[in-house]
Parts: structure tokens; C-alpha cells; sequence
């Protein structure tokens, strides 16, 4: 019954990506594009690896988790106000996502994979952080909200507690209450 719980909120996410995406096409949500990529890729190739590792249920919030920012990515080209401004510090963590992604490849090892798809995705999700405090209504915290419970629910499919089943959905928690929090705080005070 608990593994039904990962598929129900897979498709929660994919419904509620929507209204992010939405707002992106209205050109009320701005996001980094650089973040969106590489916030895409990161989870993929740990979806990628986890599944290597034999993971299956456990795997597919951390799937969404990387297939919602792609549609996000894709949708911020349909309206030339939805998208903001690069800056060298963005390209910056793009480098450095790429980077780790690189070393992952090299390594070929799925514990090492998920750890640089970690480093990969906050080297990623970084330009938002900076974004969202600096402009907090660029943002939306509902994708965030709707990412933290996708990744909360592979908790539901664990069968055991290994590092290759926990590492990425604890981190995309964390990072996704770190968001949440600056975004809804930042807001109420501007």
C-alpha cells in the first residue's frame, strides 16, 4: 500500500508542475533557466544509477524530481518575459554541475554517482536560492512545496535504508524546505 502513496504523488507533482508551469508562461514566475537544466539532470542520472543499484519504487519521486524542472527549462521559452537575465555566477554553477556530472560519468559507480547528482543539483539550485532572496515574487513556492512531498513519499517505498534509496530524496527535502523558506518568508516581508 505504501508504494501506491510514491505513484498518487508522482502524479500530484506532475499536475501541480503545471500550474508552475503556467505561471511561467504568463511571464509571473521567472525562473533561472540554468537552475531548471541542471536541476533536471541531476536527478535523472541519480534516477539512472538508483535504478542500476536495483532501486525501483524508491526511485520515482527522485525521477519526477528531475522531469518536472525539465518541463519547467522547456516552458521558460515560450514567453520571452518568463525568463531572467543570466549572470556569471549563474554560469558558474552551471559549470560546477556540470562538473560533478562529469566526474560521475568517469567514476561509473552508483553510490558515487548519487553523491556528485547531489553536489550536481545544489551547484544548480544555488542561482535560485540567491534569486528568491533577492527577489523573492520571481519565485513560486508551490513547486517547491509540491517537490519536497514527491521526494518525502519515496520515504514511503524504502525497503531498506540504503544509501543509494536515501541520500538523494533526503537531500531534495532539505534543499526543497531551504526554497520553500526563503521564498515564503522573503515575501511576506517585502
Amino acid at each position: 500500500m505504501r508504494q501506491y502513496v510514491v505513484v498518487l504523488w508522482a502524479v500530484v507533482n506532475l499536475t501541480w508542475v503545471f500550474f508552475y508551469i503556467k505561471s511561467t508562461i504568463k511571464g509571473d514566475t521567472k525562473p533561472n533557466r540554468v537552475t531548471w537544466l541542471m536541476r533536471s539532470i541531476a536527478p535523472l542520472i541519480a534516477s539512472v544509477a538508483a535504478f542500476s543499484d536495483w532501486v525501483r519504487r524508491a526511485v520515482l519521486p527522485v525521477f519526477m524530481s528531475g522531469f518536472a524542472p525539465l518541463l519547467v527549462f522547456i516552458s521558460s521559452f515560450f514567453n520571452k518575459k518568463s525568463y531572467r537575465k543570466l549572470w556569471k555566477f549563474d554560469y558558474i554553477c552551471g559549470f560546477f554541475s556540470l562538473l560533478a556530472l562529469i566526474l560521475w560519468y568517469i567514476t561509473k559507480n552508483p553510490m558515487i554517482a548519487i553523491v556528485f547528482a547531489i553536489i550536481s543539483d545544489w551547484s544548480a539550485a544555488l542561482p535560485t536560492i540567491l534569486k528568491s532572496l533577492k527577489d523573492p515574487k520571481s519565485e513560486s513556492a508551490i513547486a517547491f512545496i509540491t517537490w519536497f512531498f514527491n521526494a518525502f513519499t519515496s520515504f514511503f517505498a524504502i525497503k531498506s535504508f540504503w544509501f543509494s534509496e536515501i541520500a538523494f530524496p533526503l537531500y531534495l527535502c532539505v534543499v526543497n524546505v531551504l526554497l520553500i523558506t526563503i521564498i515564503l518568508r522573503w515575501k511576506s516581508k517585502k
